[in-house]
């Protein structure tokens, strides 16, 4: 113990402390940073590789359910022989629905509440497609049943499955959030030891300073170096990649999302429409939910009550999903798409607005053609809706991805070169005390 205090209070022993310090300060700066980058890079990767098309893929679920609800209506007003079209269009919905769920369980195994929702959607779509097929059968026989079949179906739709998909895309988009969020934070960290490893250094470097009355110590300035150029490299590094990745959720996230939400209460409301004519005269319920998802989509302009929805309950601005999804989008392809979207939606109204009168004035069969026929139909109309959204939200995806790819190429390399600038760094702080040491020798 003498022999070890007695080291430390001469001169050299007090240098050979201070270079493994410095060494030891400049690799944990290099570790915490590789660490740290590393973790924030995973995080990116998941945004783009992971929780973001599973987010995508969940309301993909939700759509082809409402869209084979919707279908499975249109084919049953048009009465014993559907239409090919719409019969392939059904079939299209559950086949794809099934094919994303089976993709859903194999990539959502850490998530419980994700899993519960997948088993409810799993056990509740046979039995949605069985009675979609009875109620098929009885239409083709005339068999007044088959409209109580349909409601059945459209009840489980609405009161399990569509629960259920929403419920599943709530969880995975609340992943993708989480995953965000450990992209962007900032490495404070890594920051904090580059900070202290660089003060070291200064303390240093004056001390040899006011010891030798020599300016530089060419180790000690190459340490010196090296930590400067990590931090200055993991701060612009970090900044750009989280600026990209900002641009992903602004310009793409985000604006999938407020997309999403029109889609599906359009889906909704047409599903509603349809069913309010195949309940023939007792569908007051199925036309006030037409009201609501219509309302959410296009809003319900400023109401003497304040009301948004158009439910009665006062709850809102007369704002639409489609203006959400219109302040979101960033350039003129996508606010071109969105503004096709809501011309549609104003012509299916007015088109809906006359159907009702017919129905109402007893001329059911009109109203049926106004609903389901081929051209200045309401079908023709939210087909349009249809696709416009889907121009929309397949140039977002696009957004989403060339800005989520460029922040998250910011982080490439940086976890290696804070290794190698760490080793470095603490290199060159052994070799400047090495030389002042053998002055005593």
């Amino acid at each position: 113990m003498r022999r070890a205090r007695a080291a430390v209070l001469t001169e050299p022993g007090r240098l050979r402390a201070i270079g493994a310090a410095l060494a030891a300060l400049v690799v944990l700066f290099g570790a915490v940073t590789a660490w740290q980058v590393a973790d924030r890079s995973a995080a990116a990767d998941a945004v783009v590789t992971d929780s973001q098309p599973l987010s995508a893929d969940a309301a993909r679920v939700y759509r082809s359910l409402a869209d084979a609800d919707t279908s499975a209506s249109s084919g049953f007003l048009a009465g014993g022989e559907e239409p090919r079209a719409v019969r392939e269009r059904y079939e299209k919905d559950i086949r794809e629905a099934s094919e994303l769920l089976a993709s859903a369980a194999a990539n959502s195994g850490n998530s419980a509440s994700a899993q519960r929702q997948i088993a409810v959607l799993n056990r509740g779509l046979p039995v949605y497609t069985g009675l979609v097929e009875s109620a098929r059968a009885n239409n083709r026989q005339g068999l007044p049943l088959g409209g109580a079949y349909l409601r059945y179906a459209n009840e489980k739709m609405r009161g399990e499955l569509l629960p259920a998909a929403r419920a599943l895309y709530t969880e995975e988009t609340r992943r993708l959030r989480a995953d965000y969020d450990d992209a962007e934070s900032w490495p404070l960290l890594a920051l904090g030891a580059g900070v202290l490893a660089l003060g070291a250094l200064g303390w240093a470097q004056h001390r040899h300073y006011r010891r030798t009355n020599r300016v530089f110590n060419l180790g000690l300035l190459g340490a010196t170096a090296a930590t400067l150029a990590l931090l200055v490299w993991l701060t612009g590094g970090h900044a750009l990649a989280r600026a990209g990745l900002v641009d992903s959720d602004e310009q793409g996230a985000r604006s999938l999302h407020a997309l999403n939400a029109a889609w599906i209460s359009a889906l909704q409301a047409r599903g509603d429409e349809n069913m309010t004519l195949v309940a023939r005269g007792g569908g007051a319920a199925y036309e006030k939910s037409y009201r609501k998802q219509m309302a959410h989509v296009a809003g319900a302009g400023k109401q003497r009550n304040g009301d948004r929805d158009g439910d009665g309950d006062g709850d809102g601005d007369g704002t639409g999903q489609l203006d959400d999804a219109l302040a979101l989008a960033d350039d003129a392809a996508g606010k071109a798409a969105i503004e096709r979207a809501r011309q549609a939606v104003g012509t299916w109204k007015e088109r809906h607005a006359r159907a009702r009168a017919l129905d109402d004035g007893g001329e059911y069969d009109r109203a049926v053609r106004m609903v389901i026929g081929s051209d200045r139909s309401t079908g023709a109309s939210f087909d349009r809706v249809d696709g416009s959204l889907g121009v929309a939200s397949a140039h977002e995806q696009k957004q989403f991805t060339r800005a989520a790819d460029g922040g998250r190429g910011w982080f490439g390399g940086l976890t290696v070169g804070a290794l190698a600038l760490a080793v470095a760094g603490a290199a060159a702080a052994v070799l400047g005390i090495g030389r002042r040491l053998a002055e005593y020798r």
